[in-house]
């Protein structure tokens, strides 16, 4: 196939999360530098969340975003590198800092339902002369219709491509057309596809993308990354390769770094129970801890709460209503989901809410 698709490396940014963001300078500098020799042209670095949300409290990263950039721009030399921003978190001035260092392109991600937050900070990297994506996080708790009107809305803000962001990992090969042939029926922008692996189908759905139609994928080495991870950045390049793509990419180098560089850090064994059933409630892992926290105040079983906090909300989380989801639950725990039909236990999330509210 002569059809063209760009894959992004997320590496260096989405697996920091799951190395509690130790990357060093020194990684940043190796990675970046095997990954361009490899063949790709996009690496995303930094801090999981992005820009400045190491100094605001969003885990300490293990060098500065400043630091990061230096260490990418020495280092590329055809390849472009790009980080994060999450409006809410970094400052318009972060993104000139970027563009002192020759960042060629940021992220702009905000949840699929704030769009507007996103417009400064789109001109702003415009203005500064960079490749700008609009990541539309969450993009599963719109319906296809309502987030083409959203991909509308960043066009007229001067993004340059749109993400379709599967951030709990629990879309499926027909979403991935609903969405697409939404979009399309409102504009020709670039799209981009960035899956999580909750259910397995991140490498599947990514495949899909590239065959509907999107331009850009999102991949990491050995699938590290948040929660159960992403699409892994050999096994997709891999199959794309194998169905015909003409891709530029050299997998056996890729199947080598991930092997030097990444295996070491991979600690976990299998599939968390946990992850997995966000990926069936699309729950966004960040509020994992609150959950962990309010399970354990009232021994309520967490699978439950996940699947029942997002029936009331799949975007934000309210800590009173999920206190009142526990006090719910109690004492439910040690319910065993394949054996209880866990219908039994949720359903009633509204009328807590309410009761709550009164």
């Amino acid at each position: 196939m002569t059809n063209k698709i760009s894959i992004m490396d997320t590496t260096l940014r989405d697996g920091s999360y799951a190395v509690d963001f130790s990357f060093t300078c020194s990684d940043t500098s190796i990675i970046c530098k095997e990954l361009e020799d490899s063949g790709l042209n996009y690496i995303e670095i930094g801090h999981g969340v992005g820009l400045s949300a190491s100094k605001k409290g969003y885990g300490k990263s293990f060098q500065t975003d400043e630091q990061y950039m230096i260490s990418a721009e020495t280092t590329l030399k055809r390849a472009k590198y790009g980080m994060f921003c999450i409006p809410d978190i970094a400052e318009l001035k972060d993104v000139e800092l970027a563009a002192k260092h020759n960042m060629g392109f940021i992220r702009i991600g905000t949840n699929v339902t704030d769009i507007r937050s996103s417009k400064e900070f789109i001109k702003t990297a415009k203005d500064c002369g960079m490749f700008v994506t609009a990541n539309f996080m969450k993009s599963y708790v719109l319906s296809p219709e309502q987030f083409a009107k959203k991909v509308s809305l960043s066009e007229k803000f001067g993004a340059d491509l749109v993400y379709l962001v599967d951030s709990a990992g629990g879309l499926f090969a027909e979403d991935i057309h609903r969405y697409y042939a939404a979009i399309r029926n409102i504009t020709d922008i670039p799209l981009g596809f960035h899956g999580h692996d909750n259910l397995g189908m991140a490498v599947s759905n990514s495949v899909e993308a590239v065959r509907v139609g999107f331009d850009f994928v999102d991949t990491s080495l050995q699938g590290l990354g948040r929660s159960s991870g992403n699409a892994a950045t050999e096994i997709l390049v891999a199959a794309l390769l194998k169905l015909g793509y003409d891709l530029d990419i050299d997998f056996l180098k890729l199947l080598d770094i991930g092997q030097k560089y990444i295996q070491p850090l991979i600690t976990s064994n299998g599939k968390m129970p946990l992850d997995i059933v966000a990926g069936f409630a699309d729950f966004h892992s960040s509020y994992m801890h609150y959950i962990q926290k309010y399970s354990a105040k009232y021994r309520a079983n967490p699978a439950l709460l996940i699947i029942g906090i997002c029936k009331v909300d799949k975007v934000d989380l309210n800590e009173q209503t999920l206190d009142a989801l526990a006090k719910s639950l109690r004492n439910t725990e040690d319910i065993f989901l394949g054996k209880y039909n866990f219908n039994k236990y949720i359903g009633r999330e509204q009328e807590v809410v309410d009761g709550n509210n009164k």
